[in-house]
């Protein structure tokens, strides 16, 4: 299976300055597998430490933290010698041991020359819990579940992946309903490592499904495990409310519908463990269009989105029948699929500041508002081929953007002022039409 990310981690390791990696993602988004997978590739070894439930690993980073010391003891504790050039080491699930995180410090302030990686299932909720390590010693790179373009690498269509790079959109056209099949089943599949490997190998749905409720059970289990006690039951009603959130019309995250007469100040807390965990993508409104897009956030206004179309469906009871129902499933839940599809495919390109859009009498909606750093792009979901863009049209007359994006069920066509791009090739809208945000 490819991941795109195997080639930052590349270009991670021929850094000059290079630090420590903390891979960061939800759990089963395939961390693991992409750290094992690149030390087989680049390294003549790898030295891989599972720190969770490690007594050995625990009292060895509890002594002082001086890293030929830690060395040394990695070093009995695999059986391996470590040659900082030619090995990778990869600490996995290394949360479970704060101070092995308190450690990358002094790797990198004293002995950078050896090559570590990180990750952990819930990392993001470590760091924000406060475990000590500085800024700055490290760096950062976010694993989400495969995209589509990878998905269609995974089932053995990499030519159409390649016309997908090349934008050859004549020919794609000539080759869409190649691509409409690909995308349902990746509306049922999703991304999550597991299922897309059983789906390309079995084609078998219904083992899709429950592999998918696993993942969901397993996620769970990690309310009860890690968030704190009290705060468990309203993690359980934020994760169940999304499916009907997203249901709605307009998708703005509304704590009423987690429990009658519930409030923001109740809520808070879960919605942001939820967050940490990369469980769930959290866009919020803005009510201008000027860069940064940051500075127009309005903190009282969002929506919530899962971390894949796959579990999504899972979550909602999606059959596989409506595979079979044609453009019925771009529909299902009014738009609900699709907008998710969007918004997951839009949060795996680095360097993008992900939005909505509504004026302040909610009369005009743009569904994504994207910042490249150097323009404001706004994005319309469609789920069929409804060319309809009243909202767009408004927004443009408002703010005048240099271009804006019509995502939908028809074929790739240049207006004056309007960018239509297929949903297959939603992907590519940087390098379609953006060309700062590459």
């Amino acid at each position: 299976m490819y991941r795109i990310a195997i080639e930052k981690l590349y270009k991670w390791k021929e850094k000059r300055h290079r630090k420590p990696l903390i891979i960061e993602g939800a759990r089963q988004v395939g961390k693991t597998w992409l750290m094992k997978e690149f030390g087989s590739r680049a390294y003549e070894n790898t030295v891989y430490i599972n720190f969770d439930s490690n007594s050995r690993m625990e009292n060895l980073f509890a002594s002082d933290l001086d890293v030929d010391r830690l060395i040394m003891g990695i070093e009995l504790y695999d059986g391996k010698k470590i040659n900082p050039g030619n090995t990778l080491l990869i600490f996995d699930e290394v949360q479970e041991v704060p101070r092995a995180l308190s450690s990358l410090k002094y790797f990198y302030e004293n002995a950078p020359q050896y090559h570590i990686i990180c990750a952990g299932s819930l990392l993001g909720i470590a760091l924000h819990e406060g475990t000590s390590f500085p800024v700055g010693k490290v760096d950062f790179l976010r694993l989400y579940p495969l995209s589509f373009r990878e998905f269609l690498m995974a089932a053995d269509m990499e030519r159409f992946a390649e016309l997908l790079d090349r934008q050859d959109y004549p020919m794609i056209t000539s080759f869409k309903q190649t691509y409409i099949d690909a995308l349902r089943q990746y509306y049922f599949v999703g991304g999550m490592p597991e299922a897309v490997q059983s789906f390309v190998e079995e084609k078998d749905f219904n083992e899709v499904r429950k592999i998918q409720r696993r993942i969901l059970e397993a996620y769970e289990q990690d309310f009860s495990k890690h968030a704190p006690i009290e705060m468990v039951p309203k993690i359980r009603m934020i994760w169940n409310s999304i499916p009907s959130q997203l249901a709605k019309e307009n998708k703005k995250f509304i704590y009423g519908l987690v429990r009658e007469g519930g409030r923001a100040k109740e809520y808070e807390a879960a919605i942001m463990w939820l967050c940490d965990c990369g469980l769930v993508h959290k866009v919020s409104r803005v009510n201008a269009a000027g860069i940064p897009l940051k500075a127009y956030e309005d903190l009282k206004a969002f929506r919530l989105f899962v971390v894949d179309v796959g579990l999504l469906g899972c979550m909602t009871g999606l059959s596989q029948r409506t595979l079979l129902d044609g453009n019925d499933l771009f529909t299902e839940f009014k738009g609900a699929l699709t907008e998710q599809y969007v918004c997951q495919q839009l949060k795996t390109i680095d360097g993008l500041g992900v939005y909505y859009y509504t004026n302040d009498r909610g009369s005009c909606e743009v569904d994504f508002i994207m910042d490249t750093g150097e323009q404001i792009v706004p994005v319309e979901v469609k789920a069929e081929v409804n060319l309809k863009a009243k909202s767009l049209k408004t927004y443009r007359e408002k703010f005048n953007p240099e271009i804006s994006i019509r995502t939908s069920m028809a074929d790739y066509k240049e207006e004056d002022w309007l960018v239509s791009l297929p949903l297959y090739a939603v992907e590519e809208i940087c390098h379609t039409t953006v060309p700062a945000c590459i």
